[in-house]
């Protein structure tokens, strides 16, 4: 039986190093678990386009729909802000989730204890806190048409179109509710049905799905302005939130820093299964390219890792591996270890993005 598979591209800034780290963690487990992966690497982003004119080339793009997932690092930089629109290093990574049809994007904020006081809220609010966002990831008003800036009598007009099909609406609705019965079975259901008709489309179908296929699963629906100061009131009233594109844009962002830091968090962005069963998948920190720490040893390399967890989580079924992964962490973050970005006003010496990485792989070794 062939090994999964794994497309690495680690983009630009950081993303080279901070993927080094998920590297030394996919070996591990190849060498201690018997968990062995064929992997293979390619550019994607601004080095995508020094070396190809592009941000992702065809043959890249055809890589990544035959891999079982994709790991993705990350990518930009002030150099490529110049360049075109239609080739910005930005560009890249929308094509491949179009084009791979990864329409769910979870997005998960969960607070570990030993960084409770980096939050912005207060302690005893984020503490334990664990919320997973699942944001409608190819539709939506990024790419519904007409768009564009267009000139009407003496001035110009910038459009762009909030557009959503009953479909698209279902199977990211699906995917909360499925996501929802793994954890405390509650879903809530964001958009502005008060005021956009694409909302009240979005609460009829994902009303329509619950009571049809999850009934047993507690559905709520909140519009997503209330959403966005609840996130910060009381963040724990949460389970699941589903959001259309550009809410969860916005709501995850929110939430991502009740955790204390980006350089903490993961995603995943999945699609429909493919012949093997295993969903289309690619999986990447939240954190941008960060140029401005590139190859300095600040950057933290746990998203990125935590990203690879998720994908042993939802695309390899090695859920028990994933936790044994994200338990690592936690002790190593409990142990008093921290990059730069994790340093509280009390300062202290941060450890290198590499030295990250070897505790992380000391803690693994302790786990066995």
């Amino acid at each position: 039986m062939a090994n999964p598979s794994l497309l690495i591209l680690a983009g630009d800034g950081i993303g080279p190093e901070v993927m080094d780290e998920v590297k030394k963690v996919i070996g591990w487990y190849g060498d201690k678990r018997g968990l062995a992966f064929d992997v293979s690497e390619d550019l994607v982003g601004g080095c995508a386009y020094d070396a190809h004119g592009t941000p992702l080339t065809d043959e890249t793009m055809e890589k990544a729909q035959q891999v079982d997932a994709v790991l993705l690092g990350a990518v930009g930089g002030p150099k490529y802000d110049v360049l075109d629109f239609s080739v910005k290093p930005e560009r890249g990574l929308l094509r491949l989730r179009k084009e791979m049809d990864l329409f769910a994007n979870l997005r998960p904020a969960q607070c570990f204890d030993a960084l409770a006081d980096f939050s912005s809220l207060k302690k005893d609010i984020v503490a334990g806190l664990d919320i997973m966002i699942i944001r409608e990831l190819t539709s939506g008003v990024y790419f519904g048409e007409p768009r564009g800036i267009f000139t009407e009598g003496n001035e110009r007009v910038g459009i762009n179109t909030q557009r959503y099909t009953e479909s698209e609406i279902a199977r990211v609705a699906r995917s909360a509710f499925e996501l929802a019965r793994k954890r405390s079975n509650k879903v809530c259901s964001m958009e502005k049905a008060n005021v956009m008709e694409s909302g009240v489309l979005w609460r009829e179908v994902v009303t329509k799905v619950h009571a049809e296929e999850y009934a047993d699963v507690e559905l709520s629906h909140m519009y997503a302005d209330n959403g966005a100061m609840q996130l910060v009131r009381n963040p724990k009233q949460f389970d699941v939130i589903v959001t259309d594109n550009l809410f969860g844009d916005l709501l995850s962002d929110a939430a991502a820093m009740l955790t204390g830091s980006l350089g903490m968090l993961p995603s995943a962005s999945l699609g429909l299964p493919m012949a093997n069963g295993r969903p289309k998948a690619l999986y990447e920190p939240v954190h941008g390219s960060a140029p401005d720490i590139a190859g300095t040893g600040k950057a933290n390399p746990i998203a990125c890792i935590l990203s690879f967890a998720m994908a042993l989580r939802y695309s390899f079924d090695k859920g028990d591996e994933a936790t044994r992964l994200e338990d690592a962490i936690e002790k190593v973050l409990a142990d008093g270890l921290r990059t730069a970005d994790l340093l509280g006003p009390e300062g202290g010496s941060p450890i290198s993005t590499s030295e990250m990485g070897d505790a992380i792989l000391a803690a693994l070794d302790a786990s066995l």
